[in-house]
């Protein structure tokens, strides 16, 4: 049995990012917790987005979510902070993977959480970056297969009902999530996956 936790600086975007991943990880057997960095306010309702990252989690086989507590769109006001927190919660938990959104994005709070972690993970033996809608310049070189996770991570996505057709985009948030899981997994030679750049991994 391995401990994972993943971060994620709002509700939805671990889902998006690493949801199969974590349901296999629970699946088989491993201890997954998760931490979310706002309540993604600017986005709606904090109340109801933190209902939804729970009911989410619990279809994914999280043991617990942590909450940061931070402002929505506002976390390069909060480094340090962040830093803190991120720090308490590996001692905490004790993770031997560490999964956080990759570093180039759009998102001005997904940068900063990405630093911010790339730094507290610094012993963490396996610590790896998934993509989100405004992840650029992301070239994955490991996948892991979702076939069989593929359900459970639409139904998470769909948890987050308030946020499912706030994309941006002429898709939903389910419709976004199975174009990726395709195209990764075509270059991950399997039928869907989600994709990962590596920081540092122990074989």
């Amino acid at each position: 049995m391995s401990i994972i936790l993943a971060l994620a600086p709002h509700p939805d975007d671990l889902e998006i990012g690493c949801g199969g991943t974590l349901a296999q990880h629970a699946k088989r057997g491993d201890d997954v917790y998760i931490y979310v960095a706002t309540s993604g306010e600017v986005g709606g309702d904090a109340d109801i987005r933190r209902q939804e990252q729970e009911a989410a989690a619990a279809i994914l086989g999280v043991k617990k979510v942590y909450w940061g507590g931070f402002l929505d769109t506002r976390l390069p006001e909060f480094g340090q902070p962040l830093m803190a927190s991120l720090e308490q919660l590996i001692q905490d938990v004790n993770p031997d993977t560490v999964y956080f959104n990759h570093k180039e994005d759009t998102h001005q709070d997904h940068r900063v959480l990405a630093q911010v972690a790339h730094s507290v993970t610094r012993y963490v033996v396996n610590v790896l970056t998934y993509e989100t809608p405004s992840t650029i310049h992301f070239e994955p070189t490991l996948f892991m297969d979702t076939s069989d996770t593929l359900g459970l991570k639409i139904q998470a996505l769909n948890a987050h009902a308030s946020q499912v057709e706030r994309t941006h985009s002429r898709l939903n948030i389910t419709e976004i999530a199975l174009a990726t899981s395709h195209f990764r997994g075509v270059q991950g030679k399997m039928s869907c996956a989600e994709a990962f750049v590596p920081i540092r991994m122990r074989l």
